[in-house]
C-alpha cells in the first residue's frame, strides 16, 4: 500500500498568511524616518533622610600634613646639654644677685654699727651751738666731724614745721592746737633724726600740735 505523503501545501499557505504584511527593509526605513529625541539627564536625587533625624556620620579624612621628623640621638644630647647650660647659667645669675644683696646689707650694717655712738656726739654738738657760736679749734673739729660721718651716708632730717610722720618721727608731748596748721605739725624739735639711706637709725625726737579752730569773726571797730 503506497501512502500519500503529507500535505505540506496547506500548512506552509497558514504560516504565509500569519507573517507581518511588509517586510524587514520596511520596517528599518520607517525606523529611520522618525526623528531622534535627545536623552534629557535625571534630577539629582536628594539625600534620604535617615529615621530619627540623625545624619550618617561623616567620614573622617586622613591628615596629610608631613610627620615631624624624629632627631637623632645627637640632637637629642645636644638639646640635654643646651638646657643643661642655660639652667646653670640662670642658677648662676640669681647666686650673683644674692650675694651682691648680702654684701650691701653687710656694708650697711657695718655702717650702721659705726655711725649710731657718733649721733650722741652730734647731739652735744647741737647743744653746744644752742648756747652760743662754737670756738674756733672746737667750731673745727665739729665740721669736721659732720663731713665724715655724711660722706658714709648718714644724713639728718628734722626741723620745725615739719608734718608729723610716726615712721621717722617720735611724739614726745603734744603742746597744744595751733590754728596755723592743717595737720598735726612738729613744732620743737628736742633731737634731730638720721638715717642711712631709707634705714632710719634714730628716729627724730619732736613736740607737736595738732590743727585748731581758727577765729573767723571780724574784729569790731571802737
Amino acid at each position: 500500500m503506497t501512502g500519500r505523503p503529507p500535505d505540506v501545501t496547506d500548512e506552509s499557505a497558514e504560516v504565509s498568511e500569519e507573517a507581518p504584511a511588509g517586510s524587514f527593509g520596511d520596517a528599518a526605513a520607517e525606523m529611520a524616518n522618525q526623528p531622534f529625541e535627545t536623552p534629557r539627564p535625571s534630577a539629582p536625587q536628594e539625600p534620604t533622610e535617615v529615621e530619627g533625624g540623625d545624619q550618617p556620620p561623616a567620614t573622617d579624612v586622613p591628615d596629610e600634613s608631613p610627620e615631624t621628623p624624629t632627631p637623632s640621638p645627637a640632637e637629642q644630647q645636644l638639646a640635654e646639654r643646651t638646657a643643661d647650660l642655660q639652667r646653670l647659667q640662670a642658677e648662676y645669675l640669681n647666686y650673683k644677685r644674692r650675694v651682691e644683696r648680702d654684701r650691701d646689707l653687710v656694708r650697711e650694717n657695718a655702717t650702721y654699727q659705726a655711725l649710731a655712738p657718733i649721733i650722741e656726739v652730734l647731739d652735744n654738738i647741737d647743744r653746744a651751738r644752742e648756747h652760743g657760736p662754737l670756738d674756733d679749734g672746737f667750731r673745727g673739729v665739729a665740721e669736721q666731724l659732720e663731713r665724715v660721718v655724711s660722706a658714709q651716708g648718714l644724713t639728718r632730717y628734722g626741723e620745725p614745721g615739719d608734718r608729723f610722720d610716726p615712721t621717722i618721727h617720735e611724739a614726745l608731748s603734744h603742746i597744744g592746737q595751733d590754728p596755723d596748721v592743717d595737720v598735726t605739725t612738729c613744732k620743737v624739735v628736742a633731737k634731730a633724726g638720721y638715717r642711712i639711706g631709707d634705714r632710719v637709725v634714730r628716729a627724730a625726737q619732736v613736740l607737736v600740735v595738732d590743727p585748731g579752730e581758727r577765729d573767723e569773726t571780724p574784729a569790731t571797730e571802737m
